[in-house]
């Protein structure tokens, strides 16, 4: 990693990201995008109800998989207090945005869409006691509500003290939607010094509290929303391929949306080819990683004598499944892993976002491979096309209508971190209310 950073004056800073708001015609294109997936979706709710709420469900899984994601890799930046990211963290903290509308989506799912997407709802008999128990309607939304929404709440919080530091000192721009919000941010802000060790300490208790509830909030909600389809079909491993498969994701489209800014901005000299680099070195270690988990189920069944788990995987092989299980494997793991392997192809550009949209694709597969096997079974054609298609559209603009509206309202780089005097000082935790170091630290 970069050891040394030379960022513009805060003037220089606040001139530039003032003069580079988000192109209307962005927005306007994903909200355009949106309304195309609502009506494919509405269609389907006539046409064919179960089609319409599955292809909802599994990019609902993908979408907001991703958005969590987002956030807690800033909270991790935080953790282990990060230099090298301070340009294009918020970048990764505006994915916070998309949360309250897959939220209200969440609640879709689990209310008029539950019957149609879960077959265990209304269409399967639980013959395992323990497990009817636990997929108890009422238990299960509250579960669902109560993770997904204790996830939203703390991630939200942790964004909001992330922007006041800068909406504090910046003058006052951004879309007018947001500019109660942001007065309010501003409201009893102090001592610049005091103010960075006092929110940087809140930070560190937030994202661990964000970390905890992503990986913990994931398991439960890949038990519930994706494993439970199949009723008989357990698995240790699962929800952690499910929400590292989300991580790496969340890693290549940062990836990505950091290309799309550092163009737009002109930010060639704040955001670097050492990011690039650095973001490369951690799409191929997760990539490594999301291979290494999803074979070593394998071998868990395997060493285990564990038949009993094999249908799942069995199914997934064999007729219409075969292609896109197979898919999954090249598009996620194989292409990125050996493309992404040399410094040359992280920093060289054209090749980094051939190898990020293969893992995305390969991910997205694998979403929608984890579902619809489970509740079509051995089907004599592959329930794939317009209703999925539409939807993923829906989604994709949905999504980045309210990652781009947000980046519109605030500040869209953590300029307080880059450009205050005392920016190197949280690398020794000081008490927020003396300013004196802590005593592990003298």
């Amino acid at each position: 990693m970069s050891q040394h950073y030379h960022y513009p004056a805060r003037a220089e800073f606040a001139k530039r990201l003032a003069a580079k708001p988000v192109p209307g015609g962005l927005k306007t294109a994903a909200l355009g995008a949106a309304v195309v997936g609502i009506a494919v979706f509405i269609f389907g709710l006539f046409s064919n109800a179960d089609r319409a709420w599955q292809a909802l469900h599994f990019n609902w899984l993908f979408f907001a998989t991703i958005s969590s994601a987002g956030v807690a890799f800033a909270a991790v930046q935080r953790i282990v207090t990060a230099r090298w990211s301070r340009p294009v963290v918020r970048f990764a903290e505006g994915y916070v945005a998309f949360l309250p509308v897959a939220f209200l989506i969440l609640l879709l799912i689990l209310f008029p869409g539950r019957e149609h997407i879960f077959t265990w709802a209304g269409r399967e008999t639980i013959s395992v006691a323990e497990k009817a128990r636990y997929l108890q309607p009422g238990w299960f939304v509250l579960r669902g509500i109560f993770f997904f929404g204790a996830m939203m709440v703390l991630q939200m919080l942790f964004v909001y003290h992330s922007v006041r530091l800068d909406v504090a000192v910046l003058p006052e721009y951004g879309a007018k939607w947001a500019a109660g919000l942001r007065a309010k941010m501003r409201a009893g802000f102090g001592n610049e010094r005091r103010e960075l060790h006092t929110q940087h300490s809140l930070q560190g208790k937030l994202g661990v509290a964000v970390c905890i509830s992503f990986v913990v909030g994931w398991c439960f909600m890949a038990w519930d929303y994706s494993m439970s389809i199949s009723l008989h079909f357990q698995q240790t491993m699962y929800a952690w391929i499910v929400f590292m498969g989300a991580w790496l994701n969340m890693i290549m489209s940062l990836s990505l949306l950091s290309m799309w800014w550092r163009k737009h901005l002109q930010a060639d000299d704040i955001v670097t080819m050492d990011h690039f680099w650095d973001l490369g070195k951690l799409c191929f270690a997760f990539t490594a990683f999301f291979g290494y988990i999803s074979f070593s189920q394998y071998l868990v069944i395997w060493y285990g004598n564990l038949p009993e788990e094999t249908h799942f995987y069995r199914l997934r092989l064999s007729g219409v499944w075969k292609t896109v299980t197979l898919m999954v494997p090249v598009l996620a793991f194989v292409l990125p892993f050996f493309g992404l392997i040399s410094k040359a192809a992280k920093v060289y550009l054209p090749t980094f976002v051939l190898f990020a949209l293969c893992s995305m694709v390969g991910i997205y597969l694998h979403r929608y491979i984890e579902i619809y096997p489970s509740i079509y079974g051995e089907a004599t054609s592959l329930p794939f096309g317009l209703q999925e298609i539409g939807t993923t559209v829906g989604f994709l603009g949905l999504w980045a209508f309210c990652y781009f509206s947000f980046m519109d309202a605030f500040p869209v780089m953590r300029v307080f971190m880059m450009t205050t005097a005392a920016k190197d000082e949280v690398q020794i935790p000081v008490d927020a209310r003396t300013m004196e170091p802590l005593p592990a630290h003298e």
